[in-house]
């Protein structure tokens, strides 16, 4: 069984103790190893979005562009409608208007495209989402196997595969409960990446971890952007995002005010909302 280029060679050691997330030093990503973009276009591409829940507008105008092999994260204060924007790429939630194409494709409405497209979306939540009355293992073969129609053998070395690269193969034959929740996120990350998908969605996927285990869910995350992956992040945490990013989306209010790379951002914020926001969030 061929696993894809995109998927990683080599996992930091996961037992390093780290700082507090605010003060987390995360390796570089050296320019040297950036991908080559894809120049045919977008890979991912949101074209005057809007959503309402009622009459709340929590999505206003969102216009946006994600290019092969570029790790996009997406920050903001609560509410500001990242994690809708977010499942709104995988039709996790609908849209009112606009439209959403993946390669150039618009974002089918229902049915078997549908699932074609979100096998091609890998997506990691806030919660785990685990099938608790399943093994590890039986949690990451059993979509390769259902909506990919590979070969049990085939998803079960893709798998022992996958989680021996986020640290957690010995762990294969456990129930979700006997996991901690670090281990658990890691191998949320890995039943997506077992699906072979052309992008990761990840919402905010350290929020309900200890602070012990954010790192261990980090460093995966590192390790993706450094080998390629096309990742779309939602995250609070700016150590992350400074480090792995290629670009930087603000939100507030529903909308997206400033799109930059990492350096400009933090250093040189073009919006007052910006501003106050990186002032508050790098102080505490």
């Amino acid at each position: 069984m061929t696993v894809p280029q995109q998927r990683m060679s080599k996992l930091p050691n996961m037992s390093e103790t780290t700082k507090h997330p605010s003060e987390r030093i995360l390796p570089e990503k050296p320019a040297s190893d950036r991908p080559v973009k894809d120049k045919s276009g977008p890979l991912v591409e949101l074209a005057h979005v809007e959503k309402h829940f009622g009459s709340l507008h929590v999505l206003k105008d969102i216009n946006l562009q994600v290019d092969t092999g570029e790790v996009l994260v997406v920050v903001g204060p609560s509410g500001s409608g990242k994690s809708t924007m977010c499942r709104t790429i995988n039709r996790l939630e609908s849209i009112d208007s606009g439209v959403i194409r993946i390669e150039g494709e618009p974002l089918p409405q229902e049915g078997r495209d549908l699932a074609r497209l979100r096998a091609e979306v890998g997506m990691v939540f806030q919660s785990f989402n685990l099938f608790a009355n399943k093994t590890i293992l039986e949690n990451m073969t059993l979509a390769p196997i259902k909506v990919r129609h590979m070969p049990k053998k085939d998803a079960e070395d893709l798998a022992m595969d996958l989680l021996a690269r986020v640290g957690v193969e010995s762990q294969a034959s456990k129930m979700p409960s006997q996991l901690s929740g670090g281990q658990q996120q890691r191998v949320a990350i890995a039943r997506a990446l077992a699906m072979q998908p052309k992008v990761m969605l990840f919402d905010e996927p350290t929020s309900a971890l200890d602070p012990e285990m954010v790192n261990e869910v980090l460093d995966v995350m590192i390790q993706l952007a450094q080998e390629g992956m096309t990742m779309i992040c939602v995250t609070h945490e700016m150590g992350f995002a400074r480090q792995a990013a290629d670009h930087i989306v603000f939100m507030a209010d529903g909308r997206i005010l400033e799109k930059d790379d990492p350096d400009d951002f933090f250093d040189h914020p073009q919006t007052q909302r910006a501003a106050d926001f990186l002032s508050k969030i790098l102080t505490h």
